[in-house]
């Protein structure tokens, strides 16, 4: 039987509770594990962790605890919350319970004064902060020690990104482990996700125990969600999924989320449902924080039927009644793919989850995977470069002095600066002097991990068991059971029909070839440094003009095709007839277009007169051949090749100044190109297969004009990205 304090307690609870969900009968009652997580944060200052499905309300036991502990004379709760999106959720949700809440984030940096102040006073009863805002140099050292005195509940949530372990690490969330152990004692801390397996369970609360208190509290319920029904539904291409998506999409309850797996095909997508009558909106990466505000408003207010969506709109996006979640293209990992379904059905007792696998995926798999963390040999190097400076390195500084591009190097020091190697301090990074161990071990364990999540994915679209059920399986719940509502229990609820018209119009889609190559027009920053004499601007008479290649290879449309022509290892020959007859195409277009030498505008290009080839020794038939192409039905002159000199041009997948380091002093115009360029007296398309980052033809292009060329329309089979 509960002791009456504590029965009073429970009242106290379930009636901020009513406040929180706006009920005006005060009839709501806490779930009974959303009451002994916040008995265990409120009565007994524990620390404790929530693993429990999405919708099932985490955000009540923190608001809840925040309104009771507060009424005891408790600091400030503070939120380690990874998201804006789900910041301005819980800002307008703890109004609705009578709880201030601010936020510290990079798109309020106007408020942060007026913040600190409203805390200081105690007028701030939640504050909601991300995690690599733990680390901001002012924020660490000014702030975060305060805050760390004062707080009354510290809160993590998405608590998963915490385990190098799960599926969606993020070096930030170690800084906590600092900040645990800053605590004063009796402070509770409540860690919550909806995606963790046994692994990353014991491995947040192990973490969690930082600092010499007691176990934590673990709360794990069952994952099964009753009101998604899942499916998956093959078809033969992409153009039929898309063709499938434009017929049935109004079909699909409510609104919902189309989710792809690069930005292209985001926006691919959305432009083709577009076209096809469809109000729907792009959600990426790319998109602009004022537009993606936008996007999940008009979401959240049914004025768009879907989101086309990458990994982006993920973790913590809250819309109760979302009808639908599909899946163009399968993720990677079975515990992301159930994560990003778990967004539809919270409010509603029925959504649909369906999945379109496509052949594309594993390529698409295999790249990302390719970003992991640097090889021991690079992380010492760029440990050295930091012993060996005077001062402390920005990263446009580092940048040039290692092979790394920025993202991963920044996701690097991250890594290094929990482990205490590398410090951030104001003006840069620095090392610390710290020794350091590359845990090669875990390393290998967590990409064996990725693989055998990878396999699952491939199974889940393939078992003929139930689906829901394999889900709960890979997080290791318990109490995993047959769901009774999936495709493979239930039966299917989808077929492959598709009208002609749709598919025809989804062939031409992808099939439209060309996209624009933008030149580069400023060399990177510290080419000195690594001794390379060039900086500021490109001069405009050394710059390639804009130029065209016929697809993304990260696009469901020419990347399909294009993708397994130019991996690393296939097998060099002729251009394809359809590949060349395409880029004729391409070539047309660009002409007749905007700006293009036939379009006759007054600031059209002036007409090419003759091709040159970039030398290749991966694919010298491929390149020769589109060239020879080129120059026989467009009857230009083929003019030439810029040569590599001696053994060199081997450049990594690195970053802008390392690749132009390796390619400085090793292309060459040899003498016979030279005296064509000047004999012709015009502008030159110069033919490559692909390019990456733009410098391989900055570079090539800066030596053709430097010989003689009047302009240089860079032509390539695929851009990456």
């Amino acid at each position: 039987m509960e002791h009456t304090s504590n029965a009073d307690l429970r009242a106290a609870a379930d009636a901020v509770l009513a406040r929180l969900v706006g009920d005006a009968t005060g009839a709501a009652r806490l779930r009974e594990d959303q009451w002994r997580a916040i008995e265990a944060l409120v009565a007994d200052r524990r620390r404790a962790l929530v693993v429990q499905r999405t919708g099932w309300g985490k955000s009540a036991v923190y608001f809840v605890a925040t309104s009771l502990l507060r009424a005891r004379g408790s600091g400030p709760t503070v939120i380690v919350s990874p998201l804006l999106a789900l910041m301005r959720n819980q800002v307008e949700a703890a109004a609705r319970a009578g709880i201030h809440a601010r936020t510290i984030n990079s798109s309020n940096t106007e408020e942060w004064d007026m913040v600190q102040s409203e805390i200081a006073a105690g007028e701030v009863d939640v504050l909601l902060v991300s995690p690599e805002r733990l680390n901001n140099p002012d924020f660490r050292d000014q702030v975060l020690p305060k805050l760390a005195a004062a707080t009354g509940l510290l809160v993590v949530d998405e608590a998963h990104c915490i385990s190098d372990w799960g599926h969606d690490f993020r070096p930030d969330y170690r800084r906590l482990r600092t900040m645990l152990t800053d605590l004063p004692p009796g402070v509770p801390v409540l860690a919550t996700t909806a995606t963790a397996n046994a692994r990353v369970t014991a491995d947040v609360a192990e973490q969690l125990g930082t600092g010499g208190t007691s176990d934590a509290l673990v709360l794990r319920g069952p994952l099964d969600r009753e009101s998604l029904s899942l499916s998956v539904l093959r078809l033969p291409d992409a153009a039929h999924r898309m063709a499938w998506l434009a017929d049935h999409l109004d079909e699909l309850p409510g609104s919902g989320i189309i989710y792809t797996l690069t930005v292209a095909a985001a926006e691919e997508v959305t432009a083709f449902l577009r076209q096809r009558g469809h109000t729907v909106a792009p959600y990426t990466g790319r998109t602009e924080n004022a537009d993606r505000q936008q996007a999940e408003d008009d979401l959240i207010a049914n004025r768009v039927k879907a989101l086309v969506a990458t990994s982006a709109l993920g973790m913590g996006f809250d819309k109760p009644d979302l009808g639908f979640v599909v899946h163009l293209g399968s993720p990677s990992s079975p515990i992301a793919y159930y994560q990003q379904v778990g967004r539809a059905g919270r409010g509603v007792e029925h959504a649909e989850v369906l999945l379109l696998p496509g052949k594309e995926d594993e390529a698409i798999w295999e790249y990302f995977t390719s970003l992991a963390f640097p090889s021991e040999d690079l992380v010492r190097r760029t440990l050295d470069v930091l012993a060996r400076a005077e001062r402390p390195l920005s990263l446009p500084a580092l940048e040039p002095l290692v092979e790394l591009r920025r993202s991963r190097l920044e996701t690097m020091l991250k890594v290094l600066d929990v482990d205490g190697t590398v410090k951030r301090v104001k003006g840069g990074w620095i090392a610390t002097g710290r020794p350091w161990t590359y845990e090669s071990e875990r390393y290998d364990w967590v990409a064996r991990q990725r693989k055998a999540e990878q396999q699952a994915m491939r199974e889940y679209a393939s078992t003929t068991a139930c689906r829901m059920e394999f889900l709960q399986r890979q997080l290791d719940d318990e109490g995993a059971k047959p769901c009774r509502r999936c495709d493979n229990c239930a039966g299917a609820r989808f077929t492959a029909g598709m009208s002609p018209a749709a598919l025809d119009a989804a062939r031409d889609d992808l099939g439209r070839a060309g996209v624009e190559v933008e030149p580069r027009r400023m060399w990177p920053t510290g080419l000195p440094a690594i001794g390379v004499d060039l900086k500021g601007r490109i001069p405009a008479g050394e710059q390639a003009a804009p130029g065209r290649a016929l697809g993304r290879l990260s696009d469901i449309g020419w990347g399909n095709r294009l993708r397994p022509m130019l991996a690393p290892h296939s097998p060099d020959g002729p251009v394809p007839d359809d590949v060349a007859k395409a880029v004729v195409g391409t070539l047309a277009d660009w002409a007749k277009g905007p700006g293009g030498w036939a379009s006759g505008a007054e600031t059209a290009q002036a007409r090419p007169v003759g091709v040159v080839t970039i030398a290749s020794r991966s694919r010298p038939q491929l390149v020769n051949s589109l060239g020879a192409h080129i120059s026989e039905v467009g009857r230009l002159p083929l003019l030439g090749s810029v040569e590599y000199t001696g053994d060199g041009h081997q450049v990594t997948r690195s970053n802008s100044a390392q690749r132009l380091k390796a390619l400085d002093g090793v292309l060459t115009v040899p003498p016979a190109l030279a005296s064509a360029l000047s004999d012709v007296g015009g502008p030159v398309l110069l033919v490559d297969d692909f390019t990456e980052t733009g410098w391989t033809l900055a570079v090539a292009a800066r030596m053709l004009r430097r010989a003689g060329a009047r302009g240089v329309l860079p032509l390539v089979l695929a851009v990456q990205g």
